[in-house]
C-alpha cells in the first residue's frame, strides 16, 4: 500500500515559525493548489461553454460570465511567481547556486519541449503540427527558468531591478507592432517573429515572454520574506500585497498608464465595473499583474493558517502542479470527448482543440461548473497518490521535473 502523505496540518516547533509540511512552506503550496483548482474552471468553460464570444466583451456578456473568466486571471501570474518563490526558497535554504542553475535551466528546457509534445496534444489529440501548434504558460515559465538560471548568479538588488523594470515599464513598448498581418506567424521574417516571442501574441505564441520573466525574477527575490519570523512576516505580506493592490486601484482609475485599453463608464448597470478589471493578459499589462499578484501575496498569510480539509486538499494539489496541469488537460478534453459523442457528435470534434467544435455545441454556467467540481473530485486521488510518491521517493531525482 502507499505510504500516505504527510498531513497539512503539521506545525513547526515555534508559533514564530513559518507552517511547513516536510521542508516546504505550506502557504506557497496552499495557495498554488487553489489557483490551479481554479484553472480548471477557465479550461473546463474553454471545452463546454456555449458562448461563442469572448467573456470580456462589455457589449455581450453578463456578471456571471465575466466574473467566471476573472477569477481565473489570477492562475498564471500567481503560478509563474510562486515558480520563482520555488526557486528562492532552495537558494534561501543554501542550495549551491551551480546545483539550482542546473536545475533551473535543465527543467526549463524539459518544460519548452513538454508544452510542444505532451501538452499540446491533451490540447489537440492530434499530431496536425502543421496547422496546430500554439505555446503557452508551460511555455513561459520554461524560458523564465532558463533566464532565471543565469540571473541567480548576480545580486539580489539586480535581480529585484531587472524584474520590475520588465514588468512596470514593457506597456511603454505597446505602441510597437508587427510588420506581419496574418492570423498566424507562418511565411513571416525574423523581426516579426523574434518580437512576437518577446511581447505581441500570434500564433503559435500565445504567451509572449516579457513580463513573465520578470515575474519569475520578482517572485526569486520575494522568497526569503516567507522564512522571516512571525509576526513581522505576516505584517509584511498583508502591507505589501494590499499597497499594490491599491496601486492598481489608483493607477487604473487615472487612466494614465499600465494597460493599453483604458476602462469608461458603460450604459449597462455593472458594465462600468466591468470595463475597470478588464486588464489585458496577452501580454500581461501592469494593471493586469498588479490586480491579480497584490490579493495573491495578502492570501499568504491567510493560508499560513489554514487548516483541516482545506489546507490538506489544496496543499496535495500545489505540491504537484506540473502533474496537475497535464492530467487535467487530458481529463477535461476526453470528458468533453465522451459528451460530445454521447450527444451525437463526429470523432472528429472531440479530436481537435476546443475552438474547433461547432456553434451548435456546448452548456450554460451551473452545467461547466458542475463539470468543474466534478474534474477537480477526479483528479485528486491522482494527485494525492502522486505527491506521495513524490515524497517516498526521493532517490528518484527525475520526480523533481514532474
Amino acid at each position: 500500500m502507499a505510504a500516505a502523505v504527510s498531513p497539512a496540518i503539521e506545525v513547526s516547533g515555534s508559533p514564530a515559525s513559518v507552517r511547513l509540511v516536510a521542508g516546504r512552506v505550506i502557504s506557497v503550496d496552499i495557495l498554488r493548489g487553489v489557483v490551479m483548482v481554479i484553472m480548471a474552471l477557465d479550461h473546463v468553460r474553454d471545452f463546454f461553454t456555449n458562448i461563442r464570444f469572448s467573456p470580456e466583451d462589455v457589449t455581450q456578456t453578463s456578471l456571471p460570465l465575466f466574473f467566471t473568466r476573472w477569477i481565473t486571471h489570477f492562475c498564471a501570474p500567481t503560478f509563474v511567481f510562486l515558480a520563482g518563490v520555488g526557486a528562492g526558497l532552495s537558494a534561501a535554504r543554501g542550495k549551491p547556486r551551480p546545483a539550482l542553475a542546473r536545475f533551473l535551466l535543465t527543467r526549463g528546457a524539459w518544460l519548452i519541449i513538454a508544452e510542444l509534445t505532451v501538452v499540446r496534444f491533451g490540447w489537440s489529440f492530434n499530431l496536425q503540427y502543421a496547422t496546430q501548434v500554439w505555446v503557452q504558460v508551460i511555455w513561459a515559465i520554461g524560458w523564465s527558468m532558463i533566464v532565471l538560471a543565469g540571473l541567480i548568479y548576480l545580486p539580489a538588488w539586480f535581480i529585484l531591478a531587472f524584474g520590475l523594470v520588465m514588468i512596470g515599464t514593457h506597456n511603454l513598448l505597446d505602441g510597437i507592432g508587427l510588420d506581419w498581418t496574418g492570423p498566424s506567424l507562418a511565411g513571416a521574417g525574423l523581426r516579426d517573429w523574434l518580437w512576437s516571442i518577446l511581447h505581441v501574441p500570434r500564433l503559435p505564441v500565445l504567451y509572449p515572454l516579457i513580463p513573465w520573466i520578470g515575474v519569475m525574477a520578482v517572485g526569486y527575490v520575494f522568497a526569503p520574506l516567507l522564512l522571516r519570523p512571525d509576526p513581522p512576516r505576516r505584517r509584511a505580506l498583508f502591507l505589501m500585497g494590499g499597497a499594490i493592490t491599491l496601486g492598481f486601484i489608483l493607477l487604473r482609475a487615472s487612466n494614465f498608464y499600465g494597460d493599453p485599453q483604458p476602462w469608461q463608464v458603460e450604459p449597462r448597470p455593472g458594465m462600468t465595473l466591468v470595463s475597470f478589471l478588464n486588464t489585458q493578459k496577452y501580454p500581461p499589462s501592469l494593471l493586469y499583474l498588479m490586480m491579480t499578484l497584490g490579493p495573491a501575496i495578502m492570501l499568504l498569510p491567510v493560508f499560513e493558517r489554514a487548516r483541516r480539509w482545506f489546507a490538506t486538499f489544496f496543499d496535495t494539489i500545489g505540491r504537484v502542479p506540473f502533474f496537475y496541469y497535464v492530467v487535467h488537460i487530458y481529463l477535461i478534453h476526453v470528458l468533453a470527448g465522451i459528451v460530445s459523442l454521447a450527444q451525437g457528435y463526429s470523432f472528429t470534434m472531440f479530436a481537435n482543440p476546443f475552438f474547433f467544435y461547432p456553434d451548435t455545441w456546448g452548456f450554460g454556467l451551473p452545467v461547466i461548473y458542475g463539470i468543474w467540481i466534478l474534474t477537480v473530485l477526479l483528479l485528486y486521488p491522482a494527485c494525492r497518490w502522486f505527491a506521495g510518491v513524490k515524497e517516498r521517493r526521493r532517490d528518484l531525482w527525475w520526480l523533481g521535473y514532474l
